[in-house]
């Protein structure tokens, strides 16, 4: 087989998609059906316009939470906590039993605690100075007041 290897820093969907459906396809066949599904909570202004949410999927019996932003002038307000546990009820009625998500050091590592999230693993000096904190949580028996 002749092949080029090809890099660039743009970020085309299509190239994505070519990646992604033959390595979907090779998971499906070893561990069986995903049964992926996004999970996006948004919160709105009385605009209308999005500021801020939570973007994650469902998939292999885990809920991913891979962006969760609370605007600045509305944090410590419970916002955070409504939202994960938004999506927490919501991977359950999906059958998922688990929960996990990354975080950064400087950002909300205590809040996740407190959310029940502990760590599994950290990466250290990631950005410099910093870790980056991966994190999870088990959804059996949980139940949640959101």
């Amino acid at each position: 087989m002749n092949y080029k290897l090809s890099l660039t820093d743009v970020a085309d969907e299509q190239v994505r998609k070519a990646i992604l459906g033959p390595l979907v396809e090779y998971n499906t066949s070893q561990a069986g059906p995903g049964n992926g599904r996004p999970l996006v909570i948004t919160i709105a202004d009385e605009d209308g316009k999005i500021v801020g949410g939570l973007w994650g999927y469902t998939g292999y019996e885990w809920l991913f939470t891979q962006l969760l932003l609370v605007p600045a002038s509305h944090r410590g307000e419970g916002i955070g906590s409504k939202l994960l546990g938004m999506a927490e009820e919501e991977a359950i009625s999906r059958s998922c039993t688990s929960a996990w998500l990354d975080t950064y050091e400087f950002q909300a590592k205590g809040f996740y605690e407190r959310m029940g999230y502990t760590c599994f693993a950290e990466l250290p000096n990631y950005p410099t100075g910093y870790s980056r904190y991966f994190m999870k949580k088990s959804l059996r028996g949980a139940a949640h007041t959101a």
